[in-house]
């Protein structure tokens, strides 16, 4: 079981990127994106809930950080618009078998597969 995230780098501020997560080995119900900058906590960016629409996005990155997925293929992507030096950071995918409740998707230890991490930073 695995999960590999990409898309990181580096970009200027106002610009866009896009990463990617895939899942191999099976198929998990929960996915999040979590980030970790230089010195502070790891953060929930964004919980998804595969049935149904249920998303949890921390309110610093609404407006700019959208999850989608792509079932066929067993990932989900963060798309982000409008980065900011503040977003620099290691982004991490995370998974879980369990279809988790709107107030769990924050819980970090409710997830139980991480990915190894993927870099962005922004200049100003």
């Amino acid at each position: 079981v695995q999960l590999q995230a990409s898309g990181g780098g580096l970009v200027q501020a106002g610009e866009s990127l896009r990463l990617s997560c895939a899942a191999s080995g099976r198929t998990f119900s929960t996915y999040g994106w979590f980030r970790q900058a230089p010195g502070k906590e790891r953060e929930l960016l964004v919980g998804l809930r595969m049935s149904g629409t249920t998303t949890r996005y921390a309110d610093s990155v609404k407006g700019r950080f959208t999850i989608s997925r792509n079932n066929a293929r067993n990932a989900v992507y963060l798309q982000m618009i409008d980065l900011k030096p503040e977003d620099t950071a290691v982004y991490y995918c995370a998974a879980t078998s369990r279809s988790l409740i709107w107030s769990s998707l924050s819980q970090q230890n409710e997830y139980d597969y991480w990915g190894q991490g993927t870099q962005v930073t922004v200049s100003s």
